[in-house]
């Protein structure tokens, strides 16, 4: 699943990628992505998470990643936790990587992450948001709902390089 995308039929082909999507006046909306068929491309729109992504790029040449070890997905809470969280929906982790920082930190799947690092998290893209630079080797604090009660872990997120772990 892909969060927060804007869909377009402007032509998108292999090697393109990363180049601008405009509007009709030619204000700059989005990055194109990738090719999800035939006629139909995904940008990432232009919002604060895409602003920091370009100054960093600009002023360092790279982004750091940080990586938990989790799976998760969006799912509709029970009414006692989503009036508690003040959200109908959360995240549960569906999967945990064997020796992550999650498995290490004792996160389970079925656990439902409530708050990562002292911020509200109902969706995958808020966590993907957090696990940035600053978070990498940095204990963060995690909040899941287990068992019908509210649990604290710790992880110490390690960073992510080319799609593996270092």
């Amino acid at each position: 699943m892909i969060d927060e995308v804007i869909q377009t039929d402007a032509a998108l082909n292999p090697g393109n990628s990363g180049g601008v999507l405009a509007d009709s006046a030619g204000h700059m909306v989005g990055v194109n992505t990738a090719v999800a068929g035939i006629g139909l491309g995904l940008a990432v729109p232009i919002n604060a998470t895409t602003l920091e992504i370009i100054a960093t790029l600009t002023t360092t040449g790279r982004v750091r990643r940080a990586w938990l070890g989790i799976a998760g997905a969006q799912i509709r809470l029970r009414p006692e936790l989503a009036e508690r969280i003040g959200s109908p929906t959360g995240l549960q982790v569906v999967d945990v990587v064997a020796g992550s920082p999650a498995a290490t930190a004792g996160l389970r799947p079925g656990d439902v992450v409530v708050e990562l690092d002292r911020e509200r998290v109902v969706t995958t893209t808020a966590v993907q948001k957090l696990m940035v630079e600053s978070a990498i080797g940095r204990r963060i604090e995690i909040t899941v709902w287990r068992n019908g009660a509210l649990v604290d872990v710790v992880a110490e997120p390690l960073e992510l390089q080319n799609g593996r772990v270092s």
